[in-house]
């Protein structure tokens, strides 16, 4: 098969889909591998290292469209990419559709065959390839949100861990799956006072019986969220609904009973938000105040930290982009009924139900086209 693996140009995305180390595993396989002059280069790997596995440079974006049978992404493609998009082109990337109606009008007018990350799913219902995604986007959101909390970044001027005779800020963490796991353990680890909040009792469990002292769960309802908003310092929100839109936990009128200077970082922006007041903001502005509340809210939050999240991801995306270039999409979806969910857009059908009734859109069951 041929790939493609174009340069990211979505604002301030530094990863890369497929590391030298892919290429050559997809090479040794008799694959023909195109890779785009300077991809790699925001991860720290250079174009020499990518022809020393034995891909090939293409200088531009639409050179690497034009040959590719297969593209491996990163994001989702944006508007400049729809037009170089070829009828039956395998995509193999996030998309998120749910949240964004042009781009998945865009997948069903040109036909493509769209296979997200985001929604390949294993028999237990984990998301084998928004974990590592998840879990660096956890941690980030600590990190980001313990840095917005200092004064002259309009914060409450709270240091997260506080010091010997001061007491620490309050996390509250909205969801505690990965991302809501990972966000605990690195605010507990710098010393916060953290609550978890989530609707599984199994859950909460668990997560009770893993954590530190300073870790401590709740049930998730809008009286307990009023409640605890109110004596925050930072909430994270790690809500996810797969394939689906994130539902709003945190409403605008919320935001008049925190305090002034507390920050909200919305991990779930990529799936709509489960703050409302959320819109997707970039590294290069990744801030705005509504209501003296900061809110951060950068969709591609793993881009700032390209070299670990390229190589955290490949780590996972690379067995199945694997068994699509030595099969073809519908054999390896047989073959694989992990990539089957994966499935959201073929031949211009939808065949996702959420992301189709995230829009009112037709929806076709994706044993059309594997029959």
């Amino acid at each position: 098969m041929i790939i493609g693996v174009p340069k990211e140009i979505k604002n301030n995305e530094n990863r890369v889909a497929l590391t030298p180390a892919g290429a050559k595993e997809l090479v040794k396989r008799g694959h023909q591998v195109y890779v785009q002059h300077t991809a790699g280069q925001g991860s720290g790997f250079s174009d020499d290292e990518y022809t020393a596995a034995g891909a090939a440079i293409l200088p531009t974006i639409e050179d690497v469209y034009s040959i590719a049978e297969m593209i491996i992404k990163v994001k989702e493609p944006i508007e400049p990419e729809y037009k170089l998009i070829k009828e039956g082109q395998l995509l193999f990337t996030y998309f998120h559709f749910a949240s964004y109606e042009p781009l998945t009008k865009a997948m069903v007018e040109n036909k493509s065959i769209c296979l997200a990350y985001e929604t390949v799913e294993k028999a237990d219902r984990s998301l084998p390839l928004l974990v590592p995604m998840s879990e660096v986007a956890g941690r980030m959101s600590i990190q980001k949100g313990a840095n917005y909390l200092e004064k002259p970044l309009k914060g409450r001027g709270i240091l997260l861990g506080g010091v010997p005779g001061v007491l620490p800020a309050k996390v509250l963490i909205l969801g505690g799956g990965v991302v809501g796991t990972q966000a605990a353990w690195m605010a507990a680890g710098l010393g916060a006072d953290v609550t978890i909040m989530d609707v599984s009792l199994p859950r909460m469990r668990y997560l009770d019986d893993v954590m530190p002292a300073n870790v401590n769960t709740m049930m998730s309802n809008e009286y307990n969220i009023r409640e605890m908003i109110k004596h925050a310092d930072l909430i994270v929100g790690a809500v996810l609904i797969p394939g689906a839109k994130a539902p709003h936990l945190i409403t605008r009128d919320m935001l008049k009973e925190m305090k002034p200077g507390t920050v909200l970082v919305d991990v779930a922006v990529d799936q709509g938000g489960c703050i409302e007041t959320c819109k997707p903001t970039t590294h290069e502005n990744p801030t705005y105040i509504i209501d003296d509340v900061v809110h951060y809210c950068v969709a591609n939050m793993p881009g700032a930290v390209p070299y670990t999240s390229t190589l955290a991801l490949t780590n996972a995306t690379l067995p199945y982009a694997i068994q699509l270039a030595d099969k073809g999409w519908k054999k390896a979806a047989l073959e694989n009924a992990e990539l089957v969910p994966g499935l959201n857009v073929i031949n211009g059908d939808i065949v996702y139900k959420a992301v189709a009734e995230a829009f009112d859109m037709d929806y076709v069951p994706v044993e059309k086209y594997l029959a």
